[in-house]
C-alpha cells in the first residue's frame, strides 16, 4: 500500500500543532531517509550516489558483497521492510501523535532485538545512529556508574573504528551530530570529555601478526590508572578488523577479581561476530556491549547499539546534571521507556533514518537466526576454509594471520573466522597503500573499458564487487603497509540456506565461486595497475 496524497490531508487535518512538520519528514523518498539522521559518513557521491564505503541506499543485487566488516548495501528484504515500516508509522500516527507512535515502535524493536539474541527482558537497548555514537553513549553511563569521569583504555584501539580515538575521550568525532548540529572534529564534548590510553594489537616489530604481550598491557594500563585514583572504563575487543578478540578471558576474570566495581568493561561487538551464548555471558558480567546492525548482518550502514545489563542501569539514579554537548547525540527515544528520569531530560527527537536502517538490520537478523543453527556452522565452516585455502593458493596475496583460536564453546559458528585479510603482492612485496586504495576502488567498479586483456579477462574485471576497505598495518621498517579483506556475513548464509541439502551445497559452492572471481579480479588488477584510477 502506498501513501496517497489523500492520506497526508487527512494526517494533516489531525495533527495541526507541533507534530505536523515531523510527520511530513516522514514522506521524503525512502532512498533519502536511509542516508539521514547520521553523520557525514552517510553522504552520498553526488555523482556516483554512493558513500565512502561505496554502498548504495537502494538495492543493488548485481554487486557481489563481501564487505561485511566496513558496510554493505541494502538487501531488498530489507529495503522491503523499511518501506512497509514508513508506512505503518504514518497509519498509526491518525491516532497518535508521531513521536508517541515512533517511541512504541522503538520500544517493540528493543525486545525483536533482545528476541533475537535470546536476551533476558532485563538487558536494555540505547539505539544509537552509528556504533561510534553507542560509544559515547557507553561513556555517559560509566560515568554514573563510576562515580566520576573515567580514563578510558581502548584495547585494539588499531583495529577499531577511526572516530574511537575520539569518543573514547568525549570529544566529536565528525564535523556534524547526527542531530545536525554543527561542531568542531576532536573539540571536547561538554560536560563529556577526559583522557584516554591506546593499546594498539598489531605487533609492527615482527610483521602483520598480533602483539603477545596484550594482555600484560591491559593490566599495567588499568593499575596505572587506579594507583592515580582515576577510574577506568575498559574497552575490549570482539572483534576487531581482522577478526582479532582481546584481551583473553583469563585477564578478564584477574581484572574482576583484583578490581570489582573499579573498572566497567564495555565490549566492542560492533563488528557482531560472536555466539549468542558470548553476548549473554558478558551482560551476565555486568559488561555493557556495543553492537550494530550494518556489519556481520549486512544492513545498511549505520545502525548502532548499546546493549546495558540492568545492574548498570540501576546506576542511572545516580545521574544528575547532564553533559551539556551530549543533547546533540541523543533523542529521547533512544532511551528504553522504563527509563522514565533520563528520557525526560530530552528532547522528543524522532530519528527516522536510524529507525528505517535498524528496521532493514532487523530484517536480516530474524532471517539469519531462522536459519537452523547446524547449517549456520556448516556454512561458516566451508566458505572459511574455502576462502583461507583460494588465497593461500594465490601468488598475489598474502594472509594474515589470524591472532588466536577460537575454540570456547560460546562463540557457537563463530568457532571458525568470519574476516580474512590479505595483503596484496607484486613481484614478491606488498604493494603501497595508495596502490591497495585503489585496487578496492577498482574492485567495486566495472573496470571492462580500463583493462587490456582477452575476452575472458574483462568480463572477470567488469564484475563488480565490495571487499572490506584497506587496514594500515605498521611494520618494522616504518614503511606502512594495508590489508584488504575478504568478508563472510549473515546474508551469504540466509542465501544457502535450503532445506534441500544438494541445493544448499551447491548454493554454497556458487557463493566459493563468486569469492574466486573476486580474487581473480584483485590479481588483474594487480597486473594492470597503471590502468586503475587513483
Amino acid at each position: 500500500m502506498s501513501i496517497g496524497t489523500s492520506h497526508l490531508a487527512e494526517i494533516e487535518r489531525a495533527f495541526e500543532g507541533g507534530s505536523r512538520y515531523r510527520l511530513r519528514d516522514l514522506f521524503t523518498p525512502l532512498d533519502t531517509l536511509l542516508v539521514s539522521g547520521g553523520d557525514q559518513r552517510l553522504a552520498l557521491d553526488p555523482k556516483e550516489r554512493v558513500n565512502a564505503y561505496g554502498c548504495a541506499p537502494s538495492p543493488e543485487p548485481e554487486i557481489w558483497n563481501f564487505a561485511s566488516s566496513t558496510a554493505s548495501t541494502i538487501s531488498q528484504a530489507g529495503y522491503d521492510r523499511a518501506a512497509l515500516a514508513r508506512e505503518e508509522l504514518v497509519h498509526k500516527s491518525l491516532f497518535d501523535e508521531v513521536e508517541i507512535a515512533f517511541d512504541r515502535r522503538c520500544e517493540d524493536m528493543r525486545d525483536e532485538l533482545r528476541g533475537h539474541f535470546q536476551l533476558p527482558p532485563r538487558v536494555d537497548v540505547v539505539f544509537s545512529p552509528s556504533g561510534t555514537d553507542s560509544q559515547l553513549h557507553a561513556l555517559f553511563l560509566a560515568r554514573a556508574a563510576l562515580g566520576g569521569p573515567p580514563v578510558s583504555i581502548v584495547v585494539g584501539a588499531d583495529q577499531t573504528g577511526s572516530g574511537t580515538a575520539h569518543t573514547a575521550r568525549g570529544h566529536h568525532f565528525s564535523a556534524l551530530t547526527a542531530s545536525g548540529a554543527a561542531v568542531r572534529k576532536d573539540a571536547a564534548i561538554a560536560g563529556l570529555s577526559g583522557d584516554s590510553i591506546a593499546i594498539p594489537l598489531l605487533d609492527a616489530t615482527s610483521g602483520p601478526a598480533m602483539r603477545t604481550d596484550a594482555d600484560a598491557a591491559v593490566m599495567r594500563a588499568i593499575e596505572d590508572s587506579l594507583a592515580q585514583g582515576r577510574r577506568v572504563l575498559l574497552h575490549t575487543m570482539d572483534s576487531s578488523k581482522l577478526g582479532w578478540r582481546a584481551p583473553s578471558a583469563a585477564c578478564l576474570d584477574e581484572i574482576a577479581r583484583r578490581w570489582p566495581r573499579k573498572v566497567q568493561v564495555v565490549v566492542d561487538a560492533c563488528q557482531a561476530r560472536l555466539g549468542r551464548r558470548r553476548l549473554r555471558s558478558y551482560l551476565d558480567r555486568g559488561y555493557m556491549v556495543l553492537i550494530t546492525g550494518s556489519k556481520f548482518f549486512g544492513g545498511p550502514a549505520f545502525s548502532g547499539a548499546l546493549l546495558v545489563p540492568k545492574g548498570l542501569s540501576r546506576a542511572l539514579d545516580r545521574i544528575e546534571g547532564i553533559a551539556p554537548g551530549f543533547f546533540d547525540y541523543v533523542g529521547r527515544c533512544d532511551w528504553p521507556m522504563n527509563w522514565t528520569a533520563l528520557r525526560s531530560r530530552f528532547e522528543r527527537r524522532p530519528n527516522f533514518g536510524q529507525w528505517l536502517r535498524w528496521e532493514a538490520a532487523l530484517a536480516e537478523i530474524g532471517n539469519y537466526y531462522a536459519v537452523p543453527g547446524a547449517f549456520r556452522a556448516r556454512a561458516l565452516a566451508e566458505l572459511a576454509a574455502g576462502i583461507d585455502s583460494m588465497i593461500a593458493l594465490s601468488p598475489s596475496l598474502r594472509a594474515v594471520p589470524a591472532a588466536f583460536d577460537k575454540a570456547d564453546a560460546d562463540d557457537e559458528e563463530f568457532a571458525q573466522p568470519t574476516i580474512f585479510p590479505f595483503i596484496p603482492i607484486r613481484n614478491g612485496k606488498p604493494v603501497s597503500i595508495a596502490d591497495t586504495s585503489a585496487v578496492h576502488r577498482a574492485l567495486a567498479r566495472d573496470m571492462n573499458d580500463d583493462i587490456v586483456g582477452s575476452a575472458a579477462d574483462r568480463q572477470v574485471v567488469a564484475q563488480r564487487c565490495l571487499v572490506g576497505q584497506p587496514v594500515r598495518l605498521e611494520q618494522p621498517d616504518g614503511v606502512p603497509q594495508a590489508a584488504l579483506r575478504l568478508c563472510i556475513g549473515a546474508r551469504l548464509v540466509t542465501d544457502a540456506w535450503s532445506s534441500d541439502s544438494a541445493q544448499a551445497q551447491r548454493n554454497l559452492q556458487h557463493i566459493l565461486d563468486r569469492i574466486a572471481h573476486v580474487l581473480v579480479k584483485t590479481e588483474l588488477l594487480l597486473d594492470h595497475t597503471a590502468a586503475v584510477p587513483a
